[in-house]
């Protein structure tokens, strides 16, 4: 399967059939910017899975958040579920970098907790890219961060075949130069174990065992099975094996590479001499030779990043490979609420150079590691051939980018282009395109028009003294009628206290911020949609391209508190969390009206003008959108895999006799004490409970017999 194809039960109405049109006809026409001007609820993401099933090319997809790129992901793999859809952020859960205070001679040694589950998710979107064409890549910001060299980690991937003769000793020095690891007792991801005459490994991209059965030197047999419960399920003639880890070099490079970072060692050492920096010389030359030899040992030491520049054999101040370097040439980027993604990845490379450069300056790193690093804009966008923006409101950087992109194809093409938009500072209608004709495109694409007929929901300003008892009342309110209310506070604290104080009143409400870890606040998001909670107390996350149609009121605490949270975009975008339900609302606490306060009331109100007249013309009557909650790979990917495991480990145990049953109930009781005395009191109940269930299992088949 190398074309897109999408399923969908809906056609594209409203102002998504235009937009489609003009930005495949841009794109054809060789532009490389155009915006698309998407208002909240009216299909932004289905025009895109459109125009991506016309052009036909592997495709990248940036968000700013890792949970907006989940749910983006999500939404995706339902439009293109035969097609390679992949999520793609970073796997840290928890991240300290590496970090050095010279005031306090304080040295902050890195720190991280990786997230197993999106490690596989990152591995699988790299290995899609080298393997077919018909990809869909949605990636956070760190898609522009160092990743390995595409070319070695396609140069050190093995293909297995049935009759393949290859000498098993051969084959497991592969597998560790591929930095799998051997365990024999505990096989997990990235591991492997040979039984005899059969070599299992388990892929960085799966939970799932790839078991090679060897006759001698040949393979006879290659199949995969459940990690858990060994069950078959899919015999193969052929299979491809990436590595572990997509920082991996061929050990000559290694060699070769090694040989460049001791004469960098010494060079430094000689200059940090010369400077009288005598305890800077000493610290980098032990903490470098000891990286060094670990590499030599073991072909892969925490912190390899840091040498990337030596391993890739590229030049000083070049930059490192990134998953934009695993895409074809010819790839389709979309970068979505782009007044707020741009900007991040023009911001990344600053902070990461200075933290570095302390580093590099007393002695705990080489200078070659300051060429481990994100990508800076002007390289991004070398590494970048045609983009689309995405955003209700774009900056006005990606308006003069879409400007003058139409304006150098209108060259070319000896037409003539308008003079597009109005960029006023403060004026929320620098969003919209200005009138032109017909045979005039400036790059801008408008879709104001929702395919449900809804408009923009209704704006309210009320004072704030007793502001906390009129929430109480108006949440109460939506609550009789099994409608869902986002609550927006300035601070983290707020929002947790509020939280708090909201769920003491009898209300079912829970809190969002950065601080909750990625897959959790895609459960919140989905519990709050399936009436788990009635109230989402949360900051700016709360802001862009959370789609949740049961949403129908809006309150907005400090509205007046003029900033970046409360500035005319941020307050455009907050709005548009309530225009996909027909009653949506929107109650701003405020004592005084802000220039951002009123232009976004202004913006708000245009639209809604735009709107009403469609309906009128069409005869459409604004309806709720009604879509559906799904327990997808991404939203729901733990709780599916352990509900499939925890089925199929009920099936085998039903098959096992009572002894083997025995056997597995008290080494799970076993897991549960260890887990309990570990203090993992979720992870024992989980274990409590799958005991249960299989004693309930045993119990049934005795009474069969």
């Amino acid at each position: 399967m190398n074309k897109f194809k999408l399923i969908s039960k809906f056609k594209p109405t409203g102002g998504q059939p235009q937009a489609i049109k003009q930005l495949v006809s841009g794109i054809k026409k060789g532009m490389k910017r155009q915006t698309l001007v998407g208002v909240t609820g009216s299909g932004k993401t289905f025009t895109m899975a459109n125009v991506v099933t016309q052009l036909n090319r592997p495709t990248l997809v940036i968000s700013h958040n890792k949970t907006l790129a989940a749910q983006l992901a999500s939404e995706f793999q339902e439009f293109f579920p035969k097609n390679a859809v992949h999520y793609f952020v970073s796997y840290y859960d928890y991240y300290q970098p590496e970090a050095y205070i010279p005031r306090s001679d304080t040295y902050i040694e890195k720190e991280t907790e990786i997230n197993e589950e999106i490690d596989k998710l990152r591995n699988a979107a790299t290995q899609a890219l080298l393997t077919r064409r018909d990809v869909l890549i949605v990636a956070s910001v760190s898609c522009i961060y160092g990743l390995g060299e595409p070319a070695d980690y396609l140069d050190l991937s093995m293909d297995f075949k049935i009759g393949q003769t290859i000498k098993r000793e051969k084959l497991l020095r592969r597998l560790v130069d591929m930095q799998f690891s051997r365990n024999d007792l505990d096989l997990r991801r990235s591991n492997f174990r040979v039984r005899g005459e059969i070599v299992e490994i388990v892929p960085a991209d799966s939970d799932q065992v790839l078991r090679i059965k060897f006759f001698g030197d040949e393979i006879e047999n290659i199949e995969s099975q459940n990690l858990l419960t060994g069950e078959l399920i899919e015999k193969m003639n052929s299979y491809k094996l990436f590595p572990a880890k997509h920082f991996v070099t061929p050990r000559e490079k290694m060699e070769r590479a090694i040989v460049n970072i001791r004469q960098e060692l010494s060079e430094r050492i000689k200059y940090l001499k010369k400077k009288d920096m005598i305890l800077e010389a000493q610290r980098l030359e032990q903490r470098t030779n000891f990286d060094v030899e670990t590499m030599i040992e073991q072909g892969y030491v925490n912190g390899v990043e840091n040498y990337s520049r030596h391993l890739d054999f590229r030049k000083a101040g070049s930059p490192p490979s990134t998953l934009l370097d695993y895409f074809p040439d010819d790839f389709l980027l979309f970068i979505d609420e782009s007044h707020m993604t741009v900007s991040q990845i023009k911001g990344m490379y600053e902070g990461d150079h200075f933290r570095k450069k302390t580093l590099i300056e007393h002695g705990f790193r080489l200078p070659s590691a300051f060429d481990n690093r994100p990508l800076k804009f002007p390289e991004f966008w070398k590494r970048v051939d045609q983009t689309v923006f995405v955003s209700a409101t774009p900056n006005p950087y990606e308006i003069q980018e879409s400007k003058d992109a139409a304006r150098s194809v209108s060259s070319l093409l000896r037409g003539r282009v308008g003079e597009g938009v109005k960029l006023e500072k403060r004026h929320p209608t620098r969003f919209a395109p200005s009138h032109f004709k017909k045979e005039e495109y400036n790059g801008l694409v408008e879709q104001i028009i929702r395919p449900t007929g809804l408009l923009d929901p209704t704006v309210e300003i009320k004072p704030t003294k007793n502001q906390i008892n009129d929430v109480l009342k108006q949440v109460r309110e939506r609550i009789k009628k099994k409608q869902r209310i986002l609550i927006t506070t300035l601070t983290k604290k707020m929002a947790e206290e509020l939280s708090e104080y909201i769920a003491e009143e009898g209300i079912k409400t829970t809190y969002l911020h950065s601080e909750i870890d990625t897959l959790e606040r895609i459960e919140i998001l989905r519990d709050l949609r399936t009436g788990v909670y009635d109230v989402l107390v949360g900051v700016n996350l709360l802001r862009e391209g959370l789609d949740l149609p049961e949403v129908s009121l809006i309150l907005i605490l400090d509205a007046d508190k003029e900033g970046f949270l409360r500035s005319i975009t941020s307050l455009v975008q907050l709005m548009g969390r309530a225009a996909r339900h027909s009653e949506g609302h929107i109650i701003m606490y405020a004592d005084k009206k802000t220039g951002s306060m009123t232009g976004a009331i202004e913006e708000v109100t245009r639209r809604k003008k735009i709107q009403e007249a469609y309906n009128k013309k069409h005869k459409i009557t604004p309806k709720t959108i009604i879509k559906q909650i799904s327990d997808t790979r991404l939203a729901g990917a733990k709780k599916k895999e352990e509900d499939q495991n925890n089925k199929q480990l009920g099936l085998s145990f039903g098959k096992m006799d009572r002894k083997e049953q025995a056997h597995l109930l008290e080494e799970l009781r076993d897991q549960m004490d260890l887990s309990a005395k570990n203090l993992d009191f979720e992870k024992a109940a989980e274990l409590r409970d799958k005991i249960s269930d299989l004693k309930k299992v045993r119990q049934k088949k005795k009474h069969r017999i």
